[in-house]
């Protein structure tokens, strides 16, 4: 069985049903199961408890499992909330050095770690710190590993392009944040990680290896935003927001109730974020979905 941690989540849940699909057994690990039963519906899905920063709460988790997807994410990512303990330091770093130190006590044989262009122990911002620790972590560990490391993903659950769809139904104009929209992405579509993931963990070339994972284009948000606006059949306006103005406000609102946003969250979110699938599909046959042809694949009319 494999247990793939985060698999409630926009990411994990695209991972599930692809393996699923794939006749695959699976688990999810939530920290509240009795709250999860409705996410698959239809789906032979296993859940069970356990919370990644909650190390006693893993080994029970791990029984009879042979494989672990990791991408676990802390609720409203990428905004931190440290008093609730919602940091990439303590979910992705923390999280998966004790993720992994529970798998290789149980003996699993695989781990496939879901990272993030740009992961790098020396990098300006700590979300890249955290992710290069958890990183670390895992090519240790002795069990056979594979790092994936996608770009900006997008699809059908997303929360941050649908996001701007969703400004778009009731506004006239669609904000950008910072330099005009003009931060180059190379989006990749959900489909295409959860097939690269369940692919990572069966085919012997993938063992051991790092593999950067985006789309194959490389676009400005303002173009990609364009895109699904199209997709969408509407026509809006795209109205820049000076990224100084936008992190003065975000330091008003990461006090309000529930975080909407944070300064280093409008970092994270102006930043570019580049990953060259060349590699992964040589090695493991894939073919990465062009941004106009995904996103008809749920948007249009």
């Amino acid at each position: 069985m494999i247990l793939v941690t985060g698999g409630t989540g926009f990411v994990g849940a695209g991972i599930v049903r692809e393996l699923v699909r794939r006749g695959r057994p699976v688990a999810v690990l939530t920290r509240d199961p009795a709250k999860r039963t409705s996410r698959f519906p239809g789906l032979d899905v296993e859940f069970r408890a356990g919370d990644v920063t909650q190390p006693d709460t893993l080994a029970q988790a791990m029984s009879g499992i042979v494989a672990v997807v990791g991408c676990q994410q802390f609720p409203n990512s990428p905004i931190e909330n440290p008093g609730r303990g919602n940091t990439f330091d303590l979910v992705d770093a923390q999280g998966t050095e004790n993720l992994v130190a529970a798998a290789k006590a149980a003996g699993v044989a695989r781990y496939v770690y879901l990272s993030g262009a740009g992961a790098d122990l020396n990098a300006e911002r700590h979300w890249f710190r955290a992710k290069a620790r958890a990183e670390t972590a895992v090519r240790e560990s002795g069990i056979t590993w594979t790092i994936l490391r996608p770009s900006w993903i997008y699809g059908p659950e997303d929360k941050a392009l649908n996001r701007f769809l969703g400004m778009s139904r009731l506004l006239p104009f669609v904000p950008l944040i910072g330099d005009a929209g003009n931060q180059r992405l190379q989006p990749v579509f959900i489909d295409d990680v959860a097939r690269a993931t369940a692919e990572s963990l069966s085919n012997p070339a993938a063992a051991n290896h790092v593999f950067e994972l985006g789309g194959p284009e490389v676009l400005t948000m303002k173009e990609i935003v364009g895109a699904a606006l199209e997709a969408s059949g509407r026509k809006r306006v795209l109205l820049p927001g000076p990224k100084p103005f936008m992190k003065l406000s975000a330091s008003f609102l990461q006090f309000l109730p529930g975080k909407p946003l944070s300064p280093d969250a409008v970092d994270f979110i102006t930043a570019d974020a580049l990953a060259d699938p060349a590699a992964i599909e040589a090695a493991l046959g894939l073919k990465m979905t062009p941004l106009r042809q995904a996103l008809a694949t749920y948007l249009a009319k």
